[in-house]
């Protein structure tokens, strides 16, 4: 994702990569960011200092690795810069701190930055809130075979949008796997199946199935560089925001109704 979004901004004239930030004892370090994305040198070196990167930009992207994302949220907060969390994974332990961060900053947590996946979700939570409880939903992905976090982060996303649009609590009707399981299915349940292999970028489908009929709703992503282009939308869009917790939606739909 680092590369695509140096790709993706020197596409643009509204954005300016002013440092790149990678972990301390990458074998990476010192190299251009440019040369590393395929597109030249930019004269931008990547760097581990964070805190010295922040004082050279408006706003802050983090696609790292869940085990750095406090550290980063909290560099951040110091340095009062907005920030955009794309990792997945994150513990429900940091939670708190990302409220607490919201006080101080603009801060935008999105487990997905594409256009369409943002109108899946609310097309997600309009089916299900006026589909009646007896349509069983199954959340369907599959990802390229480096992928680390199953069920996707974009997936429990989905997950969250149908419970909380039909006023169920996830962690009670979530069910990430049923191996090993020869109970029936509850009603309300939202089931999970994962599939990993390839070079896939990802793909989502989320099936309503009633009695003698189905309603399945699908995204399918063919290039990593729809979410280096959605997030730089979103960069730019929380650069400058007063302190608060913000979502993709607020970008996309804004006051829409959908």
């Amino acid at each position: 994702m680092g590369q695509a979004l140096v790709r993706a901004a020197r596409e643009r004239s509204d954005v300016r990569i002013s440092a790149a930030v990678a972990a301390e004892g990458s074998p990476l370090l010192g190299r251009d960011i440019g040369e590393l994305a395929g597109i030249g040198a930019l004269g931008v070196p990547l760097v581990a200092d964070l805190s010295g990167a922040l004082t050279e930009c408006d706003v802050a992207l983090d696609f790292s690795h869940p085990a750095a994302t406090a550290a980063n949220l909290a560099a951040c907060c110091a340095s009062g810069k907005p920030l955009l969390i794309g990792t997945t994974a994150l513990s429900a332990s940091l939670r708190h701190e990302l409220e607490r961060a919201a006080k101080h900053i603009a801060l935008l947590v999105a487990p997905n930055t594409s256009l369409g996946v943002t109108l899946l979700l609310e097309l997600v939570r309009q089916c299900a809130a006026v589909l009646p409880l007896d349509f069983d939903v199954e959340i369907l992905e599959s990802h390229h075979r480096q992928k680390r976090d199953s069920p996707s982060g974009t997936a429990l996303a989905l997950g969250h949008a149908v419970a909380d649009a039909r006023g169920l609590e996830f962690e009670h009707v979530g069910v990430r796997s049923r191996a090993g399981s020869d109970a029936p299915r509850r009603e309300g349940e939202i089931g999970f199946a994962v599939l990993r292999g390839g070079d896939a970028v990802g793909e989502h489908t989320v099936i309503f199935a009633g009695s003698g009929e189905q309603l399945a709703l699908t995204h399918r992503a063919t290039d990593r560089a729809i979410f280096a282009r959605g997030a730089l939308d979103a960069a730019t869009w929380l650069a400058g925001r007063p302190p608060g917790r913000y979502v993709m939606r607020d970008i996309v739909l804004g006051n829409s109704s959908l």
